[in-house]
């Protein structure tokens, strides 16, 4: 379980987050949504350690994440899965290279633990047999089920993830959301995802914060939204004329 109280962010003097308190509930995929430069991307990086809050605490359970050393905030990280927005895979190396990096890193496994560790994740994204292959050669939803299976190696107890579904098409993004929301479920992992999919919000929102202009100006689930009587996540959600047609559907 992660939790922030009353967490701001200042950068000079423009306040980009006022004052937030949200539980990001454990082994649920948890949506921070909003428009762009609502702050969604600036919290994220608070809660990995990126940046430091202006005020306020983060708690990872019962440690609180803003007052540790480097010695443990690294412990934590290694608790900690990460998939970029733009899978940041390492051109020059494999795909089976860049799915090693972080045991290579922050373990003494041997190689065949490393080997099979590589293998079973590969398979548990459905990308068997592509271990040689390098990032060049594969399609932007192969990148980014290398990044989940790069994000999921050294089994985490977080998985953070900076729009996933960010330059591809919606079919492949549907494919994306399920794999995340599967793996969360099977691992209890507590989950994260920064976003402005309203299909990623429909279909695997357990858990939503939605940010605006700094301040948390809605929570709830997807079984909420469409329901929901707040103006400002009316707007934000029903910019899509298809999602406000299904939202006169429900009515």
């Amino acid at each position: 379980m992660i939790r922030i109280e009353n967490i701001k962010k200042s950068f000079g003097d423009v306040e980009v987050l006022k004052g937030i308190d949200f539980e990001f509930l454990e082994g649920k995929c948890n949506l921070i949504i909003g428009k762009s430069g609502a702050g969604k991307t600036v919290l994220l990086k608070l809660l990995i350690g990126l940046l430091s809050p202006t005020s306020g605490k983060i708690w990872y359970d019962n440690v609180d994440f803003t007052k540790l050393g480097n010695k443990e905030v690294r412990k934590i990280r290694m608790e900690v899965g990460m998939l970029f927005q733009g899978s940041a895979l390492f051109d020059s190396m494999t795909i089976e290279e860049n799915i090693r990096f972080p045991m290579d890193m922050f373990t003494n496994f041997t190689k065949k633990q490393k080997d099979d560790r590589v293998n079973y994740c590969l398979e548990r994204v459905n990308l068997e047999g592509v271990n040689k292959k390098y990032p060049s050669e594969a399609s932007g939803g192969m990148q980014k089920r290398v990044g989940i299976a790069r994000a999921i190696v050294l089994k985490p107890k977080y998985l953070f993830c900076d729009e996933p579904n960010s330059g591809l098409d919606p079919k492949t993004s549907i494919v994306i959301d399920a794999l995340i929301a599967s793996i969360t479920k099977e691992n209890d992992i507590t989950t994260i995802i920064n976003t402005h999919d309203m299909n990623s919000v429909m279909e695997i929102g357990e858990n939503i914060a939605y940010i605006h202009e700094g301040i948390l100006g809605w929570t709830g689930s997807k079984d909420q939204v469409l329901k929901s009587a707040n103006d400002l996540l009316h707007d934000f959600i029903f910019a899509s004329p298809f999602l406000q047609k299904l939202k006169d559907s429900v009515e």
